[in-house]
C-alpha cells in the first residue's frame, strides 16, 4: 500500500500569538501544505491550536506530535481526539507517545513506568473506544471499567505512535497507523522507516534554523541538543543509531554537573546532522531530503522570527511536489 506524501508545518509558530495565526493557516493552505502539527511540552497544549486551525483552515489535517499517554487518562485522551475529529471530520489524526521522564515525572508528578507497555495499552484501548465499543478491560498498565465514548464518529481517526528505537518502531507499525520521529538526521530515516514497515505513515518533526551564521547555529543548536539528548530516552536512541562516541563527552560532562561544559563539547557534525540550517532555500532542500529518504509527512519546526519563518515556509512550498 502506498502512503500519500503529505507536507506539514509545526504550530504554533514562534513569536506569533495564537490568535494571530489565522492568516498563517490560510497561507499554508494556499501554498499547498496539507497538515499542521502541534506539540505539548511546556507551552500550549496539543489540541487548542488545532481547534483554531480546524475553523480557520478547512482543508488542513490536524495532528499532534505528541500527546503523552500519561498526562491524560485513557478516557480523557479518547474524548480529546474525538472532539477534534467531530469539529473537523476526516482531518484529525492522533499522535501519542510515552514522552519522557522530564515531562511526565518532573513536570507532571506522574511515575514514568513501563513506557512501552503504556503506549501499547493506550493504542489498544483507543482502537476500541474510538470505534464506539464499550470498554471493560484489564490492560497491563491500567484498567477500564465500562467506558463508552459519547461522541459517535463515522470513522475513527488514524493513530500514530512516537517512536525512537526498534521496540516502539515495531509497535507503531504493528498496532498503529504509523510512527512519529524526531531528533534524527535525514540519513537516519533510512534506518528507522523500514522498521515501521511498508504502507505506514512516517511523520517527522524536523528542527529548522534558517540562518547562515554558524555561531548562531552553535549557540541555539547546542542548547537544544543538550536539553533533549541528555534525556534518557533520547540518549539511548542516539547511542543505538550510532552517535554514542560523538555525544559521550557531552553526556559525561552533563552527569558531572558541568552544564556549560556539556554544551561546549557538542560537535558541529552533530548539529549538522540534527538541525537543518542555512538560507531559506538551503533549509527547504534539507527538509526535502527527509521526504526523499522515507518521511511521508515532514512537519518542520521553524526556529526564527516571523518574517524569516514566512520566507522559509514559502521556500519549502516551492520544493515540494
Amino acid at each position: 500500500m502506498t502512503v500519500t506524501q503529505r507536507w506539514g508545518i509545526t504550530i504554533p509558530l514562534a513569536g506569533v500569538p495564537l490568535m494571530e495565526h489565522r492568516e498563517w493557516f490560510v497561507e499554508l493552505e494556499d501554498l499547498g501544505f496539507t497538515d499542521v502539527w502541534s506539540a505539548e511540552t511546556n507551552a500550549t497544549d496539543a489540541f487548542t491550536p488545532l481547534v483554531l486551525a480546524a475553523v480557520w483552515a478547512p482543508s488542513l489535517r490536524l495532528g499532534q506530535a505528541i500527546v503523552p499517554v500519561y498526562t491524560r487518562g485513557p478516557a480523557l485522551l479518547a474524548q480529546s481526539i474525538a472532539t477534534l475529529a467531530d469539529i473537523a471530520p476526516g482531518r484529525a489524526v492522533l499522535g501519542i507517545g510515552s514522552s519522557s521522564n522530564v515531562i511526565v515525572e518532573r513536570w507532571n508528578g506522574i511515575p514514568f513506568e513501563q513506557p512501552y507497555q503504556r503506549v501499547r495499552d493506550t493504542v489498544r484501548f483507543l482502537r476500541a473506544a474510538l470505534a464506539g465499543e464499550k470498554v471493560t478491560e484489564d490492560y497491563e498498565t491500567f484498567s477500564i471499567k465500562g467506558f463508552r465514548l459519547g461522541v459517535r464518529l463515522p470513522e475513527p481517526p488514524p493513530i500514530l505512535v512516537a517512536a525512537l528505537r526498534e521496540g516502539m518502531l515495531r509497535l507503531a507499525g504493528r498496532e498503529a497507523d504509523g510512527a512519529i520521529v524526531n531528533w534524527l538526521s535525514a540519513d537516519d530515516v533510512t534506518t528507522v522507516a523500514p522498521i515501521v514497515g511498508e504502507g505506514k505513515e512516517i511523520a517527522a518533526r524536523i528542527f529548522v534554523l534558517p540562518t547562515e551564521d554558524r555561531d548562531m547555529v552553535r549557540a541555539i543548536g547546542r542548547r537544544m541538543v543538550a536539553e533533549y539528548l541528555n534525556v534518557p530516552v533520547y540518549a539511548a536512541f542516539h547511542e543505538w543509531i550510532g552517535r554514542g562516541d560523538a555525544l559521550q563527552p557531552m553526556w559525561d560532562a552533563w552527569k558531572a554537573g558541568d552544564r556549560a561544559g556539556a554544551t561546549e563539547v557538542i560537535p558541529d557534525a552533530v548539529l549538522d546532522d540534527l538541525i537543518v540550517w542555512g538560507s531559506p532555500e538551503q533549509c527547504a532542500e534539507g527538509v526535502r531530503r527527509y521526504a526523499d529518504n522515507g518521511v511521508t509527512t515532514p512537519a518542520p519546526m521553524i526556529i526564527a522570527d516571523p518574517e524569516t519563518a514566512r520566507t522559509t515556509i514559502r521556500a519549502i512550498a516551492k520544493l515540494k511536489p
